[in-house]
């Protein structure tokens, strides 16, 4: 059997940041971009650029910033969104629009209040006004898998003449099931007379739990050769198809797949961890591939069998899809070099100087703290030094609390605003809610909150615990991240680091509030 490339084009900072609470900022959205790119993904889908001037930017650092992946952003079908997405990408050494409009009678009907005739005459339009601008343009039927076939060809056809180079098939609501969306592409690319100018490409969704074996089937049966994922399967209701997944079971069972991707696999796993820590949405144990018991074996047979020959019940390593990193690196006595040096190990760039020097005084403070400091302590300590504006509007100066059986849980709490300092009490049902409300009474937020979530981030009774707290308010949905080995003081940065996201203008909106 051939080999043939299988292209990956990761959309984690669109279509996963629509999972209600993933919003991210351009900072943030820039460290994935890097991490993608280090994982040598081929395209990455960095946003939607008309959406708000925040996605636009963003999308723009991103272009400029990518030097090994081509860089795409996603536009209606109309000439105002596709001009936005040209203004934020043309920075890039090589870049994507991805333009999409919807296909189905019920979308058709519904919500665009389109006939089937000005759809196809919008496709057809936007894409030309794509590719006079740019020469790699992708072109989605939204809600593809329940399109009316003749129609999809006519739609489909008229795009590649007007220069369209990708052609990406949506199962838009998770619809479909693999034997019968395989069969569609291959239709598709067997009907349609100029199917041969372009790749061909799927977006599956979760819902019934088959995006994987979705994207799967269309690329053995279909012939598609390219498919659009995200990191942890994250994405709006189920999720999407999850780019670790698709990508180690072609590598693993390539005799079958007859596919090859570029990928370094061992890049995987920090990624994972890096949109956990940023999105707030934690990784389940059992999760393939990046879950934590992914590699574990408690059947006393298992043990057995992979003591002797880790083939026995192991069909990838743990090594190659980057599991290999949670080991001791640095203590108490470590100098700023080395301290620097294993961050570029694993991955981490910091901007500049002083972005590394305040995280090596993290690393100094949390070394006083515990003697055995792993690579998981850094990418928590890093992350945390990441979403610290070098403009907080909140900053915690000082805090204490005190909670025993039988007694209410109070807490005290010192914080600055804009360098003033304020001082409050409270007490709570525990010293977490007493601490929160404590910060609450001073920063009047009345934020709601959404999500409150605590990771021990290593093992063993040392470990820092690392705590997401999620806010809402007016619409905007903001995590904030807080690691210490002090479960309460975490909780109270993770609530400070939110409460800045929210008073910060940069903050973009939640995506669903958006369009």
């Amino acid at each position: 059997m051939s080999t043939q490339n299988l292209i990956i084009f990761d959309t984690t900072m669109r279509d996963g940041e629509q999972s209600p609470g993933a919003s991210m900022t351009k900072d943030e959205k820039l460290r994935i971009a890097r991490a993608l790119e280090r994982m040598r993904v081929d395209v990455i889908e960095a946003g939607f650029p008309a959406s708000s001037n925040g996605d636009f930017e963003a999308v723009r650092a991103i272009a400029n910033a990518i030097k090994d992946s081509t860089v795409a952003g996603l536009c209606r079908a109309n000439d105002k969104d596709i001009q936005r997405g040209i203004d934020a990408l043309t920075g890039a050494k090589s870049w994507r629009i991805h333009t999409f409009i919807a296909t189905s009678p019920l979308h058709m009907e519904k919500k665009l209040r389109m006939s089937p005739a000005e759809v196809l005459e919008q496709a057809k339009l936007s894409v030309r006004y794509a590719r006079n601008a740019c020469p790699d343009v992708e072109f989605s039927p939204e809600d593809g898998s329940r399109s009316e076939i003749d129609f999809l060809c006519r739609v489909i056809e008229a795009v590649i003449k007007e220069g369209a180079t990708t052609i990406n098939i949506p199962d838009t609501v998770g619809y479909a099931v693999p034997q019968q969306f395989g069969d569609l592409i291959r239709g598709l690319r067997e009907k349609i007379p100029n199917s041969d100018k372009a790749v061909w490409s799927v977006h599956c969704h979760n819902d019934l739990g088959m995006a994987v074996a979705n994207s799967l089937a269309a690329v053995m049966i279909g012939g598609a050769r390219q498919i659009e994922c995200t990191v942890n399967g994250l994405g709006e209701r189920a999720g999407n198809t999850s780019l670790e997944e698709v990508v180690m079971a072609v590598r693993t069972r390539s005799d079958y797949f007859g596919l090859e991707t570029r990928l370094d696999t061992t890049q995987i796993v920090p990624a994972s961890r890096l949109v956990s820590q940023i999105t707030g949405f934690v990784v389940q144990p059992n999760k393939a591939v990046v879950g934590a018991n992914a590699f574990a074996h408690a059947s006393g047979i298992h043990q057995d069998g992979v003591l002797k020959a880790r083939a026995t019940y192991e069909i990838m390593t743990a090594e190659d899809v980057g599991w290999a990193t949670n080991k001791i690196v640095l203590g108490k006595l470590s100098g700023r070099t080395a301290f620097k040096q294993r961050l570029k190990e694993i991955g981490i760039e910091l901007d500049n100087e002083e972005a590394y020097n305040k995280a090596f005084q993290r690393f100094k403070d949390l070394a006083d703290k515990k003697t055995e400091i792993f690579d998981d302590d850094l990418l928590a300590l890093v992350a945390q030094e990441a979403g610290v504006s070098s403009e907080e509007h909140w900053r915690l100066v000082h805090m204490n609390q005190a909670s025993g059986m039988g007694e209410r849980p109070h807490a005290h709490v010192v914080l600055a605003e804009e360098g003033k300092e304020m001082t409050a009490d409270a007490q709570g049902d525990g010293p977490v809610d007493a601490t929160f409300k404590a910060i609450e009474h001073l920063a009047k937020s009345e934020s709601e909150l959404l999500l409150y979530s605590v990771n021990a981030v290593t093992q063993g009774t040392e470990s820092q615990g690392e705590v997401t707290v999620r806010l809402a308010k007016g619409g905007r949905i903001v995590n904030g991240v807080g690691a210490d080995t002090d479960i309460v003081v975490a909780s109270a940065k993770a609530y400070i680091n939110a409460l800045n996201k929210l008073a910060s203008k940069m903050e973009r909106l939640n995506p669903q509030h958006q369009l």
